[in-house]
């Protein structure tokens, strides 16, 4: 089927980055066919007029716990050790396939209305993400996490189950799920445990995604107990040598920078999550000057407390400024492609998405001009990082199928998931 966009506005957020006005996207199939102003092309199936409103990809989220929007508000203010161990673990360990089913679900209603496209997810129960994420029509690379601190026989059982999950799903969804392999972090899995998962992970030629360097009391702790710091210790256990997409990387040296660059290491930028938990906020300036092309991502609801894609690049191309005192520190151009073609080159899928291009996926949204915030329309980049709010978005295509139009969800039940959410929360609550 071919699907024609009219009298938009688009940014394309590739080389070419100008705005079109009074802009066409003709979508066939799943993919983008053609781009341009003017007249556009006949012979078209169906015709949604995109008047006052700006066509741009997707957002993408490089770093979520989705289910984890169970947990909203269930315990803040706490710093991440604290947070993690004395109330994330435990609960979560009382969490079944029912409680990721519809925390997952919810997290996919928010992060639809939010304008994000496609995202990247470690949890466990990961069949039950991997099938949300298929019935929203959602894109995503998803990896079960695998936290080596049991026995070794339900270290043995994680690992076994991270392989056959990450077997099972890869290409599934009509090719929008992929899949990686997570060794959740250096101080949580024995180097040795590190190392089979490398090798699971070249067995597969797929890429690793950890958390690393989130806490400065983390490395502290890994030169403790391994006589170095985080970066060197993982490139020691070979992590490096396959895709490797990692999480936080607030505290790294210039040095650290440096190897992470030399190895095409790709960055999950968390400004939110990083500042809710008091981490710290990552070298981003000094990333950006060494080559590294940052993402980002929302982290779990429960260390941020939304999903809202928008805000995180705000916040990227603010905090930076403030901490650095330079207002160009990371423009407003960057702090959008860490959210759109950085993201997909971090999820190793920018052959597929990223930017609107003639032979990508059809996966973009549209964003109201009209409200009174993005009045008037002197630089509507600027606008849609400074200015826009989620609820500016108004639709949201993957692979040409509407996820939402004119902010009306098209795949999902919201108000069954609302309820089941809340249902699935109440049976571990106590």
């Amino acid at each position: 089927m071919k699907q024609l966009l009219k009298n938009a506005r688009i940014l394309s957020m590739g080389q070419d980055n100008q705005i079109l006005d009074d802009a066409y996207l003709l979508i066939d199939g799943s993919m983008i066919a053609q781009i341009g102003s003017g007249q556009p092309p006949e012979g078209i199936d169906e015709v949604v007029d995109m008047k006052d409103r700006l066509l741009l990809p997707g957002l993408i989220n490089t770093h979520s716990h989705a289910a984890m929007t169970l947990l909203r508000g269930f315990a803040d203010d706490l710093p991440l050790q604290t947070w993690l161990e004395e109330k994330m673990w435990p609960i979560e360990g009382r969490f079944g396939p029912e409680q990721v089913k519809w925390g997952t679900a919810l997290a996919v209603v928010e992060m639809i209305r939010s304008g994000v496209t496609c995202y990247a997810d470690m949890y466990d129960h990961m069949d039950e993400v991997a099938q949300v994420t298929v019935e929203a029509g959602l894109r995503a690379r998803l990896c079960r996490g695998v936290i080596g601190l049991g026995s070794s026989e339900e270290q043995e059982n994680k690992r076994r189950e991270a392989v056959q999950f990450a077997r099972n799903w890869n290409g599934a969804g009509e090719g929008r799920i992929t899949t990686m392999l997570a060794p959740h972090a250096p101080y949580t899995c024995p180097p040795d445990y590190i190392e089979r998962i490398v090798s699971d992970a070249e067995d597969l030629n797929l890429p690793i995604h950890i958390h690393m360097s989130e806490t400065r009391a983390e490395v502290e702790t890994n030169v403790k107990e391994y006589g170095v710091r985080p970066v060197e210790h993982l490139e020691r256990l070979g992590v490096f040598n396959r895709p490797t997409l990692v999480a936080h990387a607030v505290h790294v040296t210039e040095e650290e920078i440096q190897m992470l660059a030399e190895y095409g290491v790709k960055i999950s930028h968390n400004p939110g999550s990083n500042l809710k938990l008091g981490s710290g906020i990552a070298p981003i300036p000094a990333m950006l000057k060494a080559g590294i092309r940052p993402s980002l991502g929302t982290d779990g609801a429960a260390s941020n407390n939304n999903l809202d894609m928008l805000e995180e690049i705000r916040l990227a191309a603010l905090i930076h400024k403030g901490v650095q005192e330079d207002p160009e520190a990371v423009p407003a151009e960057t702090a959008l492609r860490m959210g759109t073609s950085f993201g997909a080159e971090a999820l190793f899928l920018d052959h597929a998405i990223g930017t609107l291009e003639p032979g990508k996926q059809a996966d973009l949204i549209s964003v109201d001009l009209t409200g009174a915030h993005m009045q008037p329309p002197h630089d509507l980049l600027s606008h849609i990082v400074y200015s826009a709010g989620r609820d500016d978005v108004r639709d949201v295509y993957v692979d040409g199928i509407p996820l939402m139009q004119n902010g009306e969800l098209c795949t999902l039940d919201e108000e069954k998931i609302r309820y089941e959410a809340l249902q699935a929360f109440e049976e571990v609550k106590s």
